[in-house]
């Protein structure tokens, strides 16, 4: 999210400058407040302050371009803007995590994550829904996901590990053929070296994590803290505490020592899809 890496960015900037956040503000002209929304990506800020600040960082040359390029890029809508309509405010701020995300962990008990579901996967997951969504709704609700996924590839592709509890992959969602292209896909996704994908057989019997699903997210900077993510039904959970996250770093350890290994887990999918020809 190019807001985020701006406010990061010039808070970076102006640490490396020696200069407080009063002294950068009183020659801006702002109040102290103003420039801490800014830091903090609670406001956007114009091109030309960004370009003052930069004078006063001592930013000049390519540096300054890319910066001043960033600033125009934080100014453009988010492209799930468009569909916040289909989208959960509670879930709108996923979206801006996931986004800005390094590394994401996720494990699930019940079904294929969001970013490497098939469309008909997909579709036959929110055909579920008590909310009864009309026909658009899921579509756009389909395009935002299929948005997402775009992460896992690219020049800046997120790291992700994901652990399955070999219940999704035996649950027939959409019937058989829809789940044999599920899992097909999932072996595609599972070859590229960002993505790592274990399976936690039904054989390796009790496990760290049977209270249940969770994501935990780690983000580049250092200011910006990992986080844990639980989503219920109608809302969802964050989770920053520092010892709070370590409990659920831990039980990631854990799901993937007792979970098949990456070439393991390619090994079942293959023959449940086999099952499913």
């Amino acid at each position: 999210m190019a807001s985020t890496r701006l406010a990061r960015e010039l808070r970076s900037l102006r640490g490396q400058a020696g200069l407080s956040q009063e002294a950068v503000a009183e020659e801006m002209g702002w109040n102290e407040s103003k420039l801490t929304r800014i830091e903090n990506d609670k406001s956007r800020v114009l091109v030309r302050d960004v370009k003052r600040l930069l004078g006063l960082y001592k930013v000049e040359g390519d540096a300054a371009d890319a910066m001043l390029e960033l600033a125009r890029l934080a100014r453009e809508p988010d492209w799930w803007h468009q569909y916040s309509g289909a989208i959960p405010k509670w879930f709108q701020v996923y979206v801006v995590l996931e986004a800005s995300a390094s590394h994401v962990f996720q494990y699930e008990a019940e079904f294929v994550p969001g970013v490497m579901q098939t469309e008909d996967y997909t579709r036959a997951i929110m055909s579920t829904a008590p909310s009864a969504d009309t026909d658009d709704e899921i579509a756009d609700k389909v395009t935002v996901r299929a948005a997402r996924q775009a992460r896992l590839g690219g020049d800046d592709a997120l790291e992700f590990w994901a652990v399955l509890n070999e219940s999704v992959i035996r649950r027939l969602v959409g019937g058989r053929g829809v789940m044999r292209e599920q899992i097909e896909h999932l072996i595609k996704l599972a070859r590229l070296r960002n993505v790592t994908l274990q399976v936690l057989p039904f054989s390796a019997g009790e496990h760290g994590a049977m209270h249940g699903t969770f994501t935990l997210l780690k983000f580049r900077g250092a200011d910006d803290p990992d986080k844990v993510y639980m989503e219920q039904q109608t809302s969802c959970l964050y989770i920053q505490k520092a010892d709070e996250v370590d409990t659920y770093r831990l039980i990631s350890d854990h799901l993937r020592a007792r979970a098949l290994d990456p070439n393991q887990t390619i090994e079942m999918l293959r023959a449940v899809a086999a099952e499913l020809t």
